[in-house]
Formats: C-alpha cells, sequence, structure tokens
C-alpha cells in the first residue's frame, strides 16, 4: 500500500519541533535585549527547549527509517524533487547542530556550573567536559567562538529554511493545488484526491 501522509507519529513529531522552534527563536531574540537576571531567567527556559528539540528531532530521524515518508509528488520537476530533499535534510542537521552548539557553548562557559542546563525541573543535562576542562582562556575562546557559530546557525534556519519551508507548502496548497500540504496536514486533504 502507497502511503498518501505521513504517519501520526511524524505528523506530531512535525508540529512539536515546530512549536518549541518558533518558541525557542522568540526567546533567543528576547535574551538578546535583557541583561542580568531576566536574561538569565529566559536562557533557563531557552537551553531545555533547545535541548528537547533536538531530542526530539533525534527521534523524528529514527522514526524516519521505521515508517518512510510519503513519496513526494510525481508532478514536481526533478530540480523541485531535489530542493525539497536538500531542505529537509538542512532542517534535520541544524534541528540537532544548533541545540548542540548551544550546549558545546554553555559548556565551554564558567557560568554552567551556577546555572546548569535544568530539564524543567527534572534533572540537570550533563555538561561537555572536555570544554569544562580547558584552560580559562582557551575556555572562553572556545565558548566565543561556538556562540557565534550557534548563531550563525540559527539565523541560516531563521531567515532560509524555515521561509523557504512555508513558501513551498503555500506553492503546493494555492498555486499548484496538489495535496501537497495535506501529507502533513491531513484535515486539509481535498475529497477529490483523498486516498
Amino acid at each position: 500500500m502507497t502511503r498518501t501522509r505521513y504517519s501520526t507519529v511524524a505528523i506530531l513529531l512535525h508540529w512539536a519541533i515546530a512549536a518549541l522552534l518558533v518558541w525557542n527563536v522568540l526567546l533567543g531574540w528576547q535574551a538578546e535585549e535583557l541583561k542580568g537576571a531576566a536574561k538569565v531567567a529566559v536562557m533557563q527556559l531557552h537551553k531545555p527547549l533547545g535541548i528537547t528539540i533536538m531530542l526530539l528531532t533525534l527521534i523524528r530521524v529514527a522514526w524516519r527509517f521505521v515508517s518512510p515518508p510519503p513519496a513526494l509528488s510525481g508532478h514536481l520537476k526533478p530540480w523541485e524533487q531535489r530542493l525539497a530533499k536538500v531542505v529537509h535534510v538542512l532542517f534535520y542537521v541544524l534541528l540537532i547542530a544548533i541545540p548542540f552548539t548551544g550546549w558545546a557553548a554553555v559548556s565551554a562557559s564558567a557560568l554552567i556550573k551556577v546555572y546548569p542546563i535544568n530539564m524543567f525541573g527534572l534533572f540537570d543535562w550533563p555538561i561537555i567536559q572536555p570544554l569544562f576542562d580547558l584552560p580559562a582562556e582557551a575556555r572562553h575562546a572556545r565558548h566565543e567562538l561556538i556562540e557565534d557559530i550557534h548563531k550563525l546557525l540559527a539565523k541560516v534556519i531563521i531567515y532560509g529554511l524555515i521561509p523557504l519551508h512555508v513558501l513551498g507548502a503555500l506553492k503546493h496548497q494555492f498555486l499548484d493545488k496538489d495535496n501537497e500540504l495535506a501529507k502533513m496536514i491531513p484535515f486539509l486533504a481535498r475529497k477529490d484526491t483523498a486516498a
């Protein structure tokens, strides 16, 4: 049987990751404007949300092997199919790399012992010990470098991939009218093309 939409698990993971990503981006922007205790409070939520996004993305990638996604529409041009695949792969890479670089950046900060990555009051996420064990000057330099990488990767996903993904979905829904978006939002399926 040919799958006509994503599995329920894939759909739930997609929308959970999307919602957490938007929330975490907003928190990151808010933290840029704050100082002192207010900034710490926002970052103490930003950090566990990032780890959660990373873990859910790893589950989502694993789930793709268990439950492969539906095939792309046959009417898509080869360049559209390649672009769709590249965008999906980049999303997975960045949704792992961005939280990982955030984790690495805070692991290379002396403040990690004062403000650990507390997973919603349940437990403290472990630090990347080799980064913390660097001599103070080297640790600070590594922290700054990794934080710059973290911010750059965040800009790529915020200003590049998310708009491209949304525009692609809107193109399918309103220009192509090919029912592609219904694979991730089943109630949008048109009756004449629903399987």
